[in-house]
């Protein structure tokens, strides 16, 4: 199963993050290297400003997304004004958790 941990700052979310983004960094690879993190990284608005960040874990359930958010130094110390977790039925691709071929079987 993928689950996408959604990560919401504001205009500050830059400058805010740079004190605690090494130890963030650290979990989040020490999270890729459990297997639990697959893909993470920010997201910019079309203006170029950072406000946001999208993490992509493997798992049972959302769990793994959930304790890595409540300790990550992000979370804990208020750069990340709002976070949520999504299920992500994926359905084609390598790395697809739930492979749906076409009828065809053509792709």
């Amino acid at each position: 199963m993928h689950y996408l941990l959604f990560y919401e700052g504001d205009e500050n979310w830059v400058t805010q993050r740079a004190r605690f983004r090494d130890a963030h960094l650290t979990a989040a690879w020490r999270a890729s290297d459990r297997g639990e993190v697959i893909l993470a990284g920010a997201l910019k608005n079309p203006d170029g400003v950072i406000s946001g960040a999208v993490l992509l874990f493997a798992g049972d359930s959302p769990a793994v997304a959930e304790e890595f958010a409540k300790a990550d130094p992000y979370v804990v110390n208020g750069v990340v004004k709002h976070w949520y977790i999504r299920e992500w039925v994926t359905v084609a691709g390598a790395d697809a958790a739930t492979p749906v071929k076409p009828a065809a079987n053509e792709h």
